[in-house]
């Protein structure tokens, strides 16, 4: 279908996008086709993109981006004009769906999209105008009063029944439009259409399992959905990595390898000490509430439970003694579940590249966000963008390790940032939810200001305080998290996250509520980012926005 023609290919800024882009751009390569790669990070630049190419293209292929809104109102494109949308946000819009001329979308046939029945949300207009089609005709004065009057009844019948079919309508879009979640990762989509057109590669695998070890990081995804995907992905993995495990001292210097296994759920162990690692985690460092002298105190008992020496902890985890890290995990889990840590051990994959490069997927994920929102150089935000992709391939591992300093930067700036909120209890209960607002002049407020850093500070902050509060209604609150955004145009950015709880479905419904809030108060907002519940917001009139969503959650 798209072999004459070039396509041009909008990609969102998140790490599931860059992998689904990634095993796209291979496809593309395969088929010798052209496109034209421009990165969006919101709606305003998505309809520049695509005013500014609309007369040289045809055919455009949006990742991660354009399903939950009315795509062709948007955009207003011509008749021959064609989308192609593999986006795992959900819900997906109706017209979106039930419009196959235009907009053709990329879902995995077992994902349950839950869209109402067609009849229940379009109705034919034809419906309307038969009503006054029947007018006058030659017969007698009495039969014209009788047809008349039984023409006024049908008509305030049919009146009365569009009001019912009208207000059920706004009934059945309510339901479906009110949280907000997420789907199938984008890029576990492209890969199972590389694999059914029998063109999947070793790479393309290790990126799909990428773009849904993003979602579990970010937290978008349940447990249940998270572990059901990656028995798909283990599925192919043991088809394109079934070598004998003697053959080990046979692998060229090039080769690629991904494995499954159980690994530590510590963030970039591998690759820090492991004492750094176990402080800047969120799970460990909530679970020892590492914020306080106690909790300092109970790391120190950890470590002496597992029978490490301090000076081990500390140094890079490469350096530390072989024998001791022999049974490590085993070790680790051990004491993890006398100290109420149950949850230390994780599926995920790991890859080997040539000798001595081993990465896990969650590695992989840090980095690659850290690259995308580094606040490092002042420069256009494509070339972020650009670096975080090329991150992702096998060459370039100077920049991979650039992006591990900084996520690493990154993840000790989220738990100072969490520790002092907490410390100074600037999370405050306001009533339907919980509030926390980062001052100008905060350490490391710039960072915040990127929508990936402020999902994930807000995430890290809400699973501290739970674990902190003796309030047990506190404990089922969602969090609203405000930073600022810009000085000068006196913006802040505003995200709101749902509970955390065991059972918790991650179903955000922020989204809506931040638009009806910011309706009826006249709020100056905007509503750019591909997450409805990430907003940017005039910093005065943040209080009666938030006067209003209180009232409206309450």
């Amino acid at each position: 279908l798209l072999f004459l023609q070039r396509v041009l290919l909008l990609v969102a800024s998140d790490v599931d996008a860059l992998c689904a882009c990634k095993i796209l751009q291979a496809l593309f390569q395969c088929d010798h086709v052209q496109y034209t790669l421009v990165p969006v990070s919101g709606w305003q630049e998505l309809e520049t993109a695509f005013l500014e190419h609309k007369d040289q293209f045809k055919y455009f292929v949006l990742i991660n981006c354009g399903a939950n809104v009315d795509l062709l109102e948007i955009l207003q494109p011509e008749e021959d004009t064609f989308f192609f949308v593999c986006d795992s946000h959900r819900p997906i819009n109706v017209v979106n769906v039930y419009n196959d001329t235009q907009i053709k979308l990329l879902v995995k046939q077992d994902d349950d999209l839950d869209v109402p029945a067609y009849d229940d949300i379009f109705r034919d207009e034809e419906d309307e105008e038969e009503d006054s089609e029947n007018e006058s005709d030659g017969s007698e004065p009495s039969e014209k009063r009788r047809r008349f009057e039984e023409d006024v009844i049908e008509r305030t019948m049919k009146r009365r029944q569009r009001r019912e079919w009208e207000a059920r309508r706004r009934e059945i879009l309510f339901d479906y439009e009110q949280y907000e979640y997420h789907g199938t990762s984008s890029a576990m989509v492209m890969f199972d259409l590389a694999w059914m057109m029998s063109k999947d590669l070793n790479d393309m695998l290790w990126w799909a399992i990428v773009g849904l070890t993003d979602q579990w990081v970010q937290d978008k995804i349940t447990q249940m959905k998270y572990v059901t995907d990656i028995g798909i992905l283990q599925r192919h993995v043991s088809r394109h990595n079934h070598r004998n495990e003697d053959e080990e001292n046979s692998l060229s210097i090039d080769c690629v390898r991904i494995a499954f296994e159980y690994d530590l759920r510590l963030a970039l162990y591998q690759h820090w000490s492991l004492y750094e690692s176990l402080c800047n985690t969120s799970y460990t460092s909530a679970s020892l509430k590492l914020w306080s002298v106690q909790g300092q105190k109970r790391l120190q008992e950890f470590l002496a439970d597992m029978g490490l020496p301090l000076k081990q902890v500390k140094q890079k985890f490469n350096s530390m003694d072989v024998s001791l890290k022999e049974n490590l995990r085993e070790m680790i889990e051990e004491s993890a579940n006398k100290f109420g840590m149950k949850d230390l051990r994780v599926q995920t994959f790991s890859i080997h590249f040539g000798f001595k490069n081993k990465f896990s997927a969650s590695d992989i994920v840090y980095a690659t966000a850290s690259l995308m929102e580094n606040i490092e150089k002042e420069g256009p935000e494509t070339t972020n963008f650009i670096k975080a992709l090329d991150s992702l391939s096998r060459g370039n591992l100077d920049k991979l390790h650039q992006g591990l300093d900084l996520a690493k930067k990154q993840l000790r700036a989220i738990q100072q940032t969490v520790a002092s909120c907490i410390c100074t209890n600037l999370v405050i209960s306001q009533g339907p939810f919980l509030y926390c607002s980062l001052m100008e002049g905060t350490p490391d407020v710039k960072l915040f200001s990127k929508p990936v850093s402020l999902c994930l500070l807000s995430k890290y902050l809400l699973k501290s305080f739970v674990c902190s509060t003796k309030n047990k209604r506190c404990k089922l609150l969602p969090l609203v998290m405000a930073a600022p955004m810009d000085v000068d145009r006196g913006t802040v950015i505003m995200v709101g996250i749902p509970p955390e709880t065991e059972s918790s479905d991650k179903k955000n419904f922020f989204g809506r509520a931040f638009e009806k809030a910011a309706d009826s108060t006249n709020s100056r907002t905007l509503h750019n980012h591909f997450d409805m519940s990430i907003i940017e917001l005039k910093t005065e009139d943040r209080s009666k926005f938030l006067d209003a969503l209180i009232s409206l959650l309450s």
